[in-house]
């Protein structure tokens, strides 16, 4: 039976003792340091603010998580398979297992909100809606078509297109409302999301970069002008979309600088020039002091909170990303 497979190349145990990049390392660690479940958060204390939003703010609510549910499932269940595809090391693998769990995480803590603020014929409406809107439909099949049929740092690009900008416009309603002291717990895993896709965004933009600086120049300059060209494609999108979705209550003004804020803020984690003009300063205050808000809801058996610094935004080199992570 020993020479069955005797032509046959090894399977290698990953040895974690033996790190070739020090940033997964890094990033391995602080995802699991941060390891949260929907299942710690007291949703259901929010249900007296609930009650006191008008019909409009309900609607937007659920119409953007809908939205957030169908990016997360996207996530893991097309993008990291991709990723895997281009892997560098054993250990950048075991990191992407990380991400696609906690992208599963993110989409069912969506349905736990559900559950606890809509009735089951409210909730069928939001998922019928959502798979069906054509500008929800239009990313998700537009970031799906680059993973499907671009090259492996076209799809890296795309994830970081998603996880640090598209998933904004669904985040700001959330961070709106902790602004105003309202549904702090929905908020509460808006920003523990917020917290992993931090990471992710910027980890999976670090493993662009690598690779787009082998490219030669002309190549380089190529796959820079796509990635601007369908960040703007996909900002037209997310324009209607965040129309569609907030001209009812007034703050459509307000969510187009917050998106492309966080647009900026992908073309960063890729190593690219801003295309906006919008900054921190330019965002809400509101939005951003919920951002900013600090640890809230901790559990003290397991040691598990929402206390973080959100990543900074610039494009970092080895050295910057060690210290951002530790």
């Amino acid at each position: 039976m020993t020479s069955e497979f005797k032509n046959t190349p090894n399977y290698e145990a990953i040895n974690w003792n033996n790190i070739e990049d020090l940033i997964d390392k890094l990033t391995w660690e602080k995802l699991t340091e941060q390891f949260w479940l929907d299942t710690r958060i007291p949703l259901s204390n929010d249900l007296d603010d609930w009650r006191t939003l008008s019909a409009n703010e309900k609607d937007i609510v659920g119409k953007v998580f809908g939205g957030l549910t169908l990016l997360d499932t996207l996530q893991s269940e097309d993008a990291i398979e991709r990723l895997r595809q281009s892997v560098r090391t054993q250990h950048e693998e075991a990191v992407l297992n990380n991400i696609q769990f906690m992208e599963s995480v993110h989409a069912k803590s969506y349905s736990s909100i559900f559950s606890t603020l809509n009735s089951k014929a409210e909730i069928e409406e939001i998922f019928r809606w959502t798979n069906s809107n054509e500008l929800i439909q239009y990313k998700a099949k537009k970031i799906n078509d680059i993973y499907k049929n671009g090259t492996d740092l076209q799809a890296k690009a795309a994830s970081v297109l998603l996880e640090s900008f598209l998933f904004y416009s669904g985040f700001f309603a959330p961070l709106y409302y902790l602004g105003n002291n309202k549904l702090a717990n929905v908020a509460e895993i808006i920003k523990l999301i917020i917290r992993d896709e931090s990471v992710h965004g910027t980890y999976i933009g670090y493993k662009f970069q690598l690779g787009y600086n082998e490219l030669p120049e002309n190549e380089q300059d190529d796959l820079k002008a796509w990635v601007y060209e369908v960040l703007f494609e996909l900002y037209q999108n997310e324009s209607q979309f965040t129309q569609l979705i907030y001209d009812q209550v007034g703050w459509t003004e307000k969510v187009k600088v917050f998106i492309r804020y966080n647009a900026n803020k992908a073309l960063q984690n890729l190593g690219f020039d801003p295309l906006f003009p919008d900054t921190a300063e330019d965002v809400d205050p509101i939005v951003m002091n919920g951002i900013s808000t600090g640890t809230s809801n901790h559990d003290f058996f397991s040691q598990v909170g929402n206390g973080y610094l959100l990543g900074a935004v610039e494009a970092m080199q080895n050295d910057d990303y060690t210290k951002w992570m530790n």
